[in-house]
This record gives C-alpha cells, structure tokens and sequence, in this order.
C-alpha cells in the first residue's frame, strides 16, 4: 500500500491506498489534532498499529512548513519531521516529505473535473506546460507544477511572502494604509488571506472610501471579522462588504497573474485554499480575471491561460498519494 498523510498545525491526516485501474483509492484513513501531540510519531504509530502495519511500498507526507534536504520544522507546530528517520519507522523503501503547496499542486492534476470551476478557458491543450497554484487561506500558499515534457514535479516556494506589489492609485493607498498599520514591510500575504480581507475592509473605512453601518460593526465585534464581512457580502450585499471582496478578488488575481508570467504557466493556473470555494460569486463577476489580465502588453497572453478554482478540500492528501505511486515508484 500508499500512505499519504497531510499534515497542518490544527489537524493531521493520514490515509492508506491501493493502486487500482483508476488511480489510487483510500483504504483507510484518520484525522487528528495536531496540537493534541507532542510529535508526528505520536499520530503515525497509532495509525499503523490500528491498520496491521501492512507493508508499504512508499509514503508521502505534504507538511506545513519549508522542507530542506529532507527534513521539515514544522511552521506551527514543534515538530520536526525526516525523511530518513520515518521510512525506518514505517519500514518503506522510500519517503518523501512535499511542502504542503507542493502537495496541494500536485493534486491538482488529480482533481475530478466536477471539483473544479473554470474562471477563464484558454487556448492551449490543457496541461501542456508549467502549471501555478495559489492558495489564500490562513495564510497565501504558492507553489508551481514544472513540465518536463513528459510530466509535471512539483515546485515549492515562499511567494506569499514576497512584497505586496499595488498597481492602481487605490492599491498604493492601500499600501501606504497598511506600512503605517503594521510599521514597514507588507507581504502578499498581508492582503490574500483571511486576516487581509479585513485589512482591506479597515482600509476601506479608515479612509471613507466606503461606509460601515452600526449594525455591522456591532456585529464584526462579536466574531470573526473576516468571516463577518465575506458572509454579508454574499448574503446582504452590503456596500462595504462586496467592495472588499472585489478588491480582494481583483488583488487575487493580480497576484495569480504575476505568478504566470514569472514561469510562463501555459499549463494553466488553479486556485486553491479555503477562500476560494466560499467567495466564488465574487471570483466569477470578473473582477479576479480583471486583476490577472491587467499585465500591458501581455493581456493578450493572460486571456490564453487555463484558470481553475480547486472546491475540494482534500487537493494536498491527494498530491501526497499519487506523488507516492508516481513518482517514488520510478
């Protein structure tokens, strides 16, 4: 069998697969609280005991957090994760440790098409060359899908941490906003994730761009501010709240777009993360494809490339699998 496990700071899941004619398919699988355990050895042991400990012909783990030469400290968590050290714990002949965007991104590849919602149908054959997969959620995930020619590996990076980059006079008040807000430096991350899209509505308050009624107000203080604001831009359609969420839109796909111009993404682009599926009224009234095709004298090329929205939460599980059954198994 596979084991595949997806790995986070709130909660680990682990799943055994089998190859069949179709792909791979789970066996078995559990989840479990990360914060619960003291360390990953504490979850995966048990799981293997329940399950008989059935002999593996390879594993792949998608963590969060920077996977170098083998090894991972987890970003949230105090974990440390390698390579050498777990294939002689589940007595595999190889395990690979993938960032959780590159498992994410691998998964993509593996998605059944009713998991995807295509924003905009470009003009090459599909998968044909590099791919790029960004993810805003707690935070903004990036990673790209290399094309060898024959098939596509998965690249990690940090690009969610890289500057925040405005192109309109109103993005570069949003900047100048947020340096003051938070004393200097401002990520990509800053503004596509969940916390940004609060930035963005205080932004827009703070400098009467738009109007926050006393009942909403009332209301962002008692829950999640984020949370508070997507929900009644859907639900109420309340001025302040669907202008966030077109500029966080717009701003999304901006970002998408820079991502398919630094490696020529003609294999297309997908957006995944928990953003996503619950905003996507707002990602197909255009103002995300708006953001991506603003690139000057390469609009035309932008029109060109495939972009999809992931709705299924389990893309890096999933990527853990059949990078297993792929791509160890070479």
């Amino acid at each position: 069998m596979i084991l595949a496990g997806d790995i986070g700071g709130t909660k680990t899941v682990l799943a055994l697969f089998d190859e069949t004619d179709q792909g791979v398919e789970v066996v078995r699988e559990e989840q479990a609280s990360s914060r619960e355990h003291g360390a990953f050895d504490d979850i995966l042991e048990p799981f293997l005991e329940s399950a008989g400990r059935p002999p593996l012909r390879g594993a792949c783990f998608a963590v969060a957090g920077p996977v170098i030469d083998g090894a991972c400290e987890t970003t949230n968590l105090p974990w440390r994760l390698d390579e050498g050290a777990l294939a002689s714990t589940i007595r595999a002949p190889r395990v690979k440790l993938l960032n959780d965007l590159e498992g994410t991104a691998y998964g993509m590849l593996h998605l059944p098409s009713d998991d995807l919602v295509q924003l905009n149908e470009g003009r090459r054959p599909r998968r044909r060359g590099n791919i790029a997969v960004i993810a805003a959620g707690t935070g903004l995930g990036e990673a790209y899908l290399y094309w060898d020619g024959g098939r596509h590996l998965p690249i990690a990076t940090e690009g969610g941490h890289s500057d925040f980059a405005p192109r309109t006079d109103e993005e570069v008040d949003l900047l100048l906003y947020l340096r003051k807000k938070l004393g200097g430096r401002v990520s990509c991350e800053r503004v596509l994730s969940g916390p940004g899209v609060f930035e963005i509505y205080e932004f827009l308050r703070d400098t009467g761009r738009a109007t926050e009624p006393p009942w909403l107000a009332e209301k962002i203080r008692g829950g999640d501010p984020s949370a508070i604001v997507s929900s009644e831009a859907a639900a109420s359609g309340e001025p302040i709240c669907v202008e966030t969420m077109n500029l966080f839109c717009e701003l999304y796909g901006a970002e998408a777009g820079n991502m398919a111009l630094r490696a020529l993404t003609y294999g297309g682009v997908f957006v995944g993360g928990g953003i996503a599926p619950k905003n996507l009224a707002f990602l197909r009234n255009g103002s995300f494809m708006r953001g991506f095709t603003d690139k000057g004298r390469f609009r035309e090329m932008m029109l060109g490339i495939d972009v999809w929205v992931s709705t299924n939460s389990r893309a890096a599980l999933l990527g853990a699998a059949y990078f297993a059954d792929e791509v160890l198994a070479d």
